[in-house]
């Protein structure tokens, strides 16, 4: 399997991630160690401080937010985690990390995959056309109550994703090319998910199974070799 990142991307993104969480703590502290003093000196505390006060946390509680999502998709590193969980497929797969359209995207045999990758612990569940995540630890709840650990809205993020490379290779491939059907699969990175998905619209499985999926999926019905390299060449911008 040949692997095309954006090493610098991610290496960037995971020093913003780092260093936001460290101004959003700093922030913090400061606030606490101000409202320690100001407790001793009731007069400091007016109107004006307390707006600032407010302010201050709002600002970092901000700055945490985003320190979560770069922190996230980019400090925790799913693209190796990915590789990983694939590691033994065929040279006639390419795993590509933040160079195309999206995110994580594998073109092979199997065909093409959107591959959304998460970090979230307790029981993932699909019923009634509703994803849940529930259960685990205290501490996975308190994560999840902060927004840390959450599952968002896979359909839109998948459609959205599909869409937006639908129309990158449309513009790069031939005119008499045919695209291949864009397929999606939720990985799950955490060894204590578990998941209840059977019905779910997109294959819904542990980073474990990724590989033994794809597999079967390429001896139902493969992508040829000579589709396999146009959308290679088209993702590499060599196609015409």
């Amino acid at each position: 399997m040949k692997i095309v990142k954006n090493e610098k991307l991610i290496t960037r993104n995971a020093k913003i991630g780092r260093y936001s969480s460290l101004v959003g703590l700093l922030i913090i502290i400061g606030v606490t160690i101000y409202l320690f003093q100001a407790m001793g000196r009731a007069e400091t505390i007016t109107e004006t401080t307390t707006w600032l006060l407010l302010g201050t946390l709002l600002v970092s509680m901000i700055i945490s937010q985003v320190s979560v999502y770069f922190a996230t998709r980019w400090g925790r590193r799913p693209d190796l985690l990915l590789e990983k969980a694939l590691k033994g497929l065929p040279g006639d797969y390419t795993l590509y990390h933040y160079t195309t359209p999206v995110p994580h995207l594998l073109v092979g045999s199997a065909g093409l995959w959107l591959l959304l990758p998460y970090f979230v612990r307790g029981v993932v569940t699909y019923r009634k056309n509703r994803w849940r995540l529930s259960g685990g630890s205290w501490a996975s709840k308190y994560m999840r109550f902060l927004g840390q650990e959450t599952l968002g809205q896979p359909d839109l993020e998948i459609s959205a994703q599909a869409e937006a490379l639908t129309k990158f290779l449309k513009e790069r491939l031939p005119t008499e090319a045919e695209l291949p059907p864009i397929q999606a699969a939720l990985v799950f990175l955490e060894e204590t998910a578990q998941i209840q998905a059977d019905d779910a619209p997109f294959p819904t499985l542990p980073a474990k199974k990724l590989k033994e999926f794809l597999r079967k999926t390429a001896k139902e019905k493969p992508l040829s070799s000579q589709q396999i390299a146009l959308i290679n060449a088209a993702l590499a911008g060599k196609a015409s």
